[in-house]
This record gives C-alpha cells, sequence and structure tokens, in this order.
C-alpha cells in the first residue's frame, strides 16, 4: 500500500485510491508534465497566450477520467472553459498531485484550503482545491461533458475511455468495497450509468453491476453506483 506521488506500486490512496501495477504509465504520467514557456504566474492572459495553450495526449486522458469523477468544467458566460479541482483536506496529497500536472495552466502558486460550516450538522469542514486559467483547449471538454451546464456522459465515452483515464477516474471518485470497486457515478441517470457500465464490459472487459442506492428522504430519487465486480478486480488491476 503506497503512494502514487512516490511512483510506487500496488498503491492504494486513501479515499483516492487506485491500485497501480503498472510502475512504468504512472510514472510516465508524472514524468511528462507539460511545464513549458507558456507558464505565467501573474495576472491576465493576452488573448495569444490563451491560443497558444493546448492539451497534449496524457492530459487529455486524465482529463477524461477526471470529468467523470469530481472535475468541475466551468464556462461562465460563454467564455472560455476552466478546469476547477476541489477535494475534502483528507486528499490533500492528490490535489497537489494534480496541480503537479496542471500548474502550468494555472496561476495559482499551491492550492489553498478553504473552511466552511455545514449547518445541517454544524460541523466544520476544510477542502483544498485549485483552478485553471480559462482557455480555449478546455473548451472542448465543456462541450463534450455538460448539456445546459449540467454535467452529462457523451455517448461515444467507449472510444474517450483509456486505462489512464480509468486510474484517474478510480482515484478521483472511487473506493475499495469489500473484495471490488465502487465507482460513484450517483449524479448521472440511470441511462448513463448504463453505458458506462457497458463501456466497461465493452472496451477493458470489466464485469460490473449497477446497485441502486435508495433516496434517504421522499424528496429525493433513485441513484446508481458502478461496482466492479470480484471476477474483474485482477483485470482491473492491471489495467490502471
Amino acid at each position: 500500500m503506497t503512494i502514487i506521488n512516490n511512483k510506487m506500486s500496488n498503491s492504494f490512496y486513501c479515499n483516492k485510491l487506485i491500485y497501480c501495477n503498472n510502475v512504468s504509465t504512472i510514472s510516465h504520467i508524472l514524468d511528462s508534465r507539460v511545464l513549458s514557456s507558456k507558464y505565467y504566474s501573474t495576472g491576465r492572459l493576452t488573448k495569444t497566450q490563451k491560443d497558444s495553450y493546448s492539451i497534449p495526449e496524457n492530459l487529455n486522458e486524465i482529463i477524461i477520467g477526471l470529468s467523470l469523477g469530481d472535475l468541475y468544467i466551468q464556462n461562465f458566460r460563454n467564455t472560455n472553459a476552466r478546469l476547477m479541482f476541489k477535494q475534502g483536506i483528507v486528499h490533500q496529497e492528490y490535489i497537489y498531485h494534480l496541480f503537479n500536472l496542471f500548474s502550468s495552466y494555472s496561476n495559482m502558486k499551491e492550492p489553498k484550503q478553504y473552511a466552511y460550516l455545514d449547518k445541517r450538522n454544524n460541523k466544520v469542514f476544510t477542502s483544498v482545491a485549485f483552478n485553471t486559467y480559462s482557455l480555449p483547449c478546455f473548451n472542448y471538454y465543456h462541450e463534450l461533458f455538460y448539456v445546459d451546464s449540467v454535467k452529462r456522459i457523451p455517448l461515444n465515452i467507449e472510444d474517450l475511455l483509456s486505462p489512464q483515464a480509468l486510474a484517474y477516474w478510480a482515484m478521483d471518485d472511487g473506493f475499495k468495497l469489500s473484495s471490488g470497486f465502487s465507482l460513484c457515478t450517483q449524479s448521472f441517470f440511470k441511462e448513463e450509468v448504463e453505458l458506462l457500465s457497458k463501456a466497461l464490459k465493452d472496451k477493458f472487459d470489466i464485469n460490473t453491476t449497477i446497485q441502486i442506492i435508495k433516496p434517504k428522504t421522499i424528496r429525493n430519487k433513485e441513484s446508481y453506483m458502478i461496482y466492479i465486480r470480484t471476477n474483474s478486480m485482477n483485470n482491473f488491476k492491471s489495467l490502471v
């Protein structure tokens, strides 16, 4: 059990956890971070500077995976889109890992901590977050995953998924459950969860079941979560 940031194998990372048997793949992800001359630490970018940014393939796959999880892609008043990363303080190391990958797209020196009071239970929670610049290169992902500002699953998600995308999806919004692994898909419609389940089977031969999450109150609706079955865990671990 080790941390992905240290590039070590067989890791299971807190609740941002993932099996990492393929060390060469993970090392490539970390070593191929884009830190080009396009990094501007302060002030606004000119249009020319914004247009100069592009997304390399390794980060494209990571964004696809994160978009299936907690990543929020904001497009305010039809301007350029930006990526917004946020996790609970317990996952601070994971956020710093993501920041290292995307720091060349941000004017922040490091992620920031935020505290807020949950009035339902009068508890204070702390989160850690960072944003990117609003850039044309992120517009594609907003158009791909959002309809009327609501996150949706693209119909061609099977074509978009890769082992690297699967790894970051699992790290961002998955957890070990019993002898299998759960992917938190409760925010998606049943048909979209079925589409994701089918993509996992057809693309990676991963067997899943769709678990129904009963509502806690009569105001809420049923939600659906993907569970990777025990008989596919070896396959899942070999991929990520």
